[in-house]
């Protein structure tokens, strides 16, 4: 066994050793399990752990002696958010109100996963039905940030985040809506994807169906392609479903950016707010891709006011969602899901309509300013990760104005958009900027992801060894 912690490895080094027979899949999966019973009684990242894990990476181990790994990831431990199926678990969703059946098969993205050789470690937490951004719910309580016991993750990919900074394996499975793949990324110093639209399928679509996405939650943008490879793969259940194009995501990735024009945005129709140390990291974001030869400037796009139309699509979404739970059961609901849905539950569909009309003007907008530009470079998060305990008070202003000003436009406009850690900030938290490619240019989103996470060089870093030292009260 080598001297490094398996557990603070990315899948790439690990897949690496076992083919040499330097690791098994079994003392790679023991070394997580012990820092899973380590840190997680205060990061507080798993909805569920699976009893069978160490099972197959028994069988993985069997495989890997054999010289018959079953495909591209096996036996390398992996997470799945707890909006999506895991067959044999119920899908809580956050949510004290939901049903404890458990789901009788996988979604899509999971399915690509254990097809292909990976290990489900468990299901990590979620905010209610995926509706915010501070990591908490109703049924898991409060999840917290490797990083500072005392921050949140970020949501609603909230345990995703926590466990990926944690170490508990490398690839995690996210959920993003409106930047819920992107937002604890950022704040957990993680490469987070968001595909296109259609890209990875997704089944049962829930309430945020027309713009939400799975994708990749990784320490490193190559292990986040490897991992797109296995969850990239056409599924019939899913109506939005791209066609199969079976590749290798990280084919390309090393190209960099020389030569193309990247687009500093700072507007989405409005001005999102952003901090002075996030304007200091996208400043040195762009730098960095000029130094490797981008043609880097600032352009606006000339969006509409996307608040406008974000705004209706989550009012909308989730007085479906306070629609389909009997009242009885209603108050068992975090308080914000019922105030956003008594503000929006009459909105007379004619508004809706209208709302959709707007989306599809802000995706013609882009599709003609990447007719200029190659790649758009924007901030990611207004600030770093805010305190864990903070409660949700004005659900919507914050919206705008904390959460996701940055990311959920370009759910609105379908593209591919990655969140690359780039900068540790005074108070020692990460900082991250968001990449973002034309729609179904994933190709070109993971070599500029990787042309700044090359330039920014960052170790990676155990967070949760140090800020375990004081654990919150």
């Amino acid at each position: 066994m080598p001297d490094t912690d398996p557990a603070l490895m990315s899948a790439e080094t690990l897949l690496g050793l076992y083919a040499r027979r330097a690791l098994s899949p079994v003392e790679a999966l023991k070394a997580v399990l012990e820092r899973v019973a380590r840190f997680n009684p205060w990061v507080n990242a798993f909805a569920a752990m699976n009893p069978r894990a160490l099972q197959a990476a028994g069988e993985s181990e069997a495989r890997w002696m054999a010289g018959r790994p079953i495909g591209p990831l096996d036996g390398v431990p992996a997470t799945v958010k707890d909006l999506l199926h895991l067959a044999g678990f119920p899908t809580r969703r956050g949510s004290r109100t939901s049903d404890t059946t458990p789901a009788t098969e996988d979604a899509p993205a999971v399915m690509g996963l254990k097809e292909s050789g990976a290990v489900i470690l468990g299901k990590t937490t979620t905010t209610e039905f995926g509706w915010k951004s501070p990591g908490d719910c109703p049924l898991h309580g409060i999840t917290r940030n490797p990083w500072n016991p005392q921050r949140t993750p970020g949501g609603s990919s909230s345990g995703a985040g926590a466990a990926g900074a944690a170490c508990f394996g490398p690839l995690h499975i996210g959920t993003d809506a409106g930047g819920s793949i992107r937002i604890p990324a950022a704040y957990c110093g993680l490469v987070g994807v968001k595909p296109s639209f259609g890209r990875i399928p997704q089944w049962p679509l829930g309430a945020f169906g027309h713009v939400a996405v799975a994708g990749p939650m990784t320490r490193t943008v190559r292990d986040a392609a490897l991992m797109f490879s296995a969850m990239a793969r056409h599924d019939l259940r899913d109506p939005y479903c791209l066609p199969d194009d079976p590749r290798d995501w990280r084919q390309g990735i090393e190209e960099g950016v020389a030569g193309l024009r990247v687009a500093i945005v700072r507007r989405m129709g409005f001005e999102p707010p952003l901090d002075e140390d996030g304007e200091a990291v996208l400043a040195g974001a762009a730098r960095m891709l000029a130094e490797q030869g981008a043609i880097v400037e600032e352009a606006d796009p000339g969006l509409p006011d996307t608040r406008a139309i974000f705004g209706r699509v989550w009012g909308v979404a989730l007085s479906r969602v306070v629609a389909t739970i009997p009242e009885e059961k209603r108050a068992l609901l975090d308080a914000g899901i019922l105030d956003v849905a008594r503000k929006h539950g009459d909105m007379p569909a004619v508004d809706y309509l209208a709302a959709e009309a707007m989306r599809l003007e802000a995706a013609h907008a882009m599709a003609r300013f990447h007719q200029r530009y190659d790649l758009v470079l924007t901030a990611c998060t207004p600030t770093a990760a805010f305190a864990a305990d903070q409660p949700t008070a004005q659900p919507e202003l914050s919206l705008w104005r904390d959460w996701a000003p940055w990311t959920f436009a370009f759910n609105l406009t379908r593209q591919p958009a990655i969140s690359v850690p780039v900068a540790i900030d005074g108070e020692g938290m990460p900082r991250a900027v968001q990449v973002v490619a034309p729609l179904y240019r994933d190709d070109l989103a993971f070599r500029a992801a990787r042309a700044l996470e090359r330039a920014a060089a960052l170790p990676l870093a155990d967070p949760a060894a140090t800020a375990s030292t004081a654990p919150p009260a």
